[in-house]
């Protein structure tokens, strides 16, 4: 952090607006995330259960399944839950250190970022149980489904590192309140003194670099496959084929 100066203030904590204008509604805006947060807890727990129980569906797509089950998990419980006390009026649930908003940001942007790898990874998944199902079980085995999976969360936790340094660099001058409830970028840029279009760059090149890399090798992925299926003469055949990518909850025809 640069020094204080009379222009240049280190905040200590910013304020979350949230919801604000909705104080007469908060209780059934409680009520309703709650029901949201906790069904998303208790399907995305299921999953994981049922994947890890069943030896039947220890296969990759199941494996890659287990892995978002628990990326949603974690950045719906980055937010929620603090978003959750600020209905109830919990004292200080709307406040939050610079070091806590960066450590929020930061965890965040890391599961948002292995998401769309591990997304990219399922596609690829599909892409080799349909085109190339001869080579499945050597190009999906467990180890490079392993390895696959380790460089989606290495990828994802590598992607917020630079913009968060960057923005740890910054001051802070008037007020520090945020109108958002969660501490996302945009609002905490806004706040800031100095020119920021060093930190607005950085962050949107890293987020685009992501996303189209992931987007790039789902959208390879599922060209292929559409290829493929195009290809194949039996209606039936590519009914199964389809149904088989498209839903990205069946197993492979070839077990793990």
């Amino acid at each position: 952090m640069q020094p204080d100066t009379p222009n240049h203030t280190h905040m200590a904590e910013f304020v979350s607006l949230g919801f604000a204008e909705a104080h007469e509604s908060r209780l059934f805006l409680f009520v309703l995330f709650l029901t949201m947060y906790l069904l998303t807890l208790v399907e995305n727990l299921a999953i994981m259960l049922v994947v890890g129980l069943d030896h039947r569906l220890h296969r990759p797509t199941y494996f890659f399944l287990t892995h978002l089950s628990c990326l949603e998990i974690g950045y719906t419980s980055v937010t929620v839950p603090k978003m959750l006390a600020g209905f109830l009026g919990v004292a200080g649930a709307q406040r939050i250190s610079y070091a806590g908003c960066l450590s929020q940001l930061f965890v965040f942007t890391f599961l948002g970022a292995t998401e769309c790898l591990l997304l990219a990874a399922t596609a690829y998944d599909r892409y080799v149980a349909i085109c190339l199902p001869l080579r499945y079980g050597a190009l999906v085995s467990r180890g490079p489904c392993g390895r696959l999976a380790a460089a989606c969360w290495l990828g994802g936790l590598r992607t917020p590192a630079l913009p968060v340094y960057l923005m740890s660099r910054l001051t802070f001058c008037g007020p520090n309140v945020i109108d958002h409830f969660f501490r996302d970028a945009s609002p905490l840029l806004a706040l800031a003194c100095p020119d920021v279009a060093l930190k607005e760059a950085a962050g949107l090149l890293v987020s685009l670099a992501v996303l189209l890399a992931s987007s790039a090798a789902i959208a390879v992925s599922y060209g292929r496959i559409a290829w493929t299926l195009l290809r194949l003469r039996a209606a039936a055949a590519r009914r199964k084929a389809f149904s088989t990518c498209a839903a990205h909850l069946r197993g492979p025809p070839a077990a793990w």
